[in-house]
């Protein structure tokens, strides 16, 4: 299994805090933002892992990490994504690393409470297909912002909405991301969304259009600290108080 962390992007959300510094650089609490993402994939069982970023700020990465040794990282490498092309391009960059293993991708601003091993160890058994985790988010004012699972009668998801104004669940799909290999046939398929960019959604809903997409609930907290300044913050907050990433 292999760990991809997706740190790229202009974080224009968190204007003016990322004018000089990557987002995935700031702070939580009392270290770097992408650190947590590592180290939930380490705890994991997850030690050979690549991330992928790009901007002017790129290398900022290389002087924090290092080999990633220091971090419980048996192997790290780097990619950079030249122009910010969507998540599912910047996926793609990955594909001589990941070769025909299977992988967890985590965007490296979500901060999550309880360790996701048990669903690494779910997805290794898996026969196939792709596997995506959910929160449960009660404000359908902030499920608009997100993407959003449809469900059938059966509790299967039937596709995933993005930024819907009628959210069809009370569930957004986070962004950490289980695939196999075949992932890298899917995103060369991929028509560029309204913003010029190769959109993870899209990714998803081809697994579940072809019947091949597991998914699980997350329990406790979940934070895109990328989402706004406030979202930012409550993240902050949250990680001060009570911890991430419990075994």
């Amino acid at each position: 299994m292999k760990g991809v962390i997706l740190a790229g992007g202009t974080g224009s959300r968190l204007n003016p805090l990322t004018r000089i510094t990557n987002k995935h650089l700031l702070p939580i609490f009392d270290r770097p933002m992408v650190t947590y993402a590592i180290e939930a994939l380490v705890q994991a069982g997850v030690t050979e892992m690549m991330v992928v970023t790009g901007g002017t700020h790129a290398g900022e990465f290389l002087r924090l990490l290092g080999n990633g040794h220091e971090y419980g990282i048996d192997r790290l490498l780097y990619a950079y994504q030249e122009r910010a092309g969507g998540i599912a391009e910047a996926l793609g960059l990955a594909q001589r690393f990941v070769e025909d293993d299977r992988m967890v991708v985590v965007l490296g601003d979500n901060i999550i409470e309880r360790c996701i091993r048990s669903t690494v160890e779910r997805f290794e058994k898996q026969p196939k297909g792709a596997r995506i985790l959910l929160a449960e988010i009660e404000d359908p004012e902030h499920l608009r912002h997100l993407g959003v699972p449809a469900f059938d009668g059966d509790h299967r998801i039937v596709n995933v909405v993005e930024k819907p104004t009628n959210p069809p669940s009370n569930y957004a799909v986070t962004g950490i991301y289980f695939y196999p290999a075949s992932v890298f046939e899917v995103i060369p398929k991929l028509a560029p969304s309204g913003r010029g960019e190769l959109e993870i959604t899209d990714v998803n809903n081809w697994f579940i259009s072809e019947g091949a997409m597991e998914y699980e609930v997350l329990s406790g907290f979940w934070g895109d600290a990328g989402e706004s300044i406030d979202a930012y913050y409550a993240v902050n907050d949250f990680v001060r108080k009570n911890g991430v990433n419990k075994l």
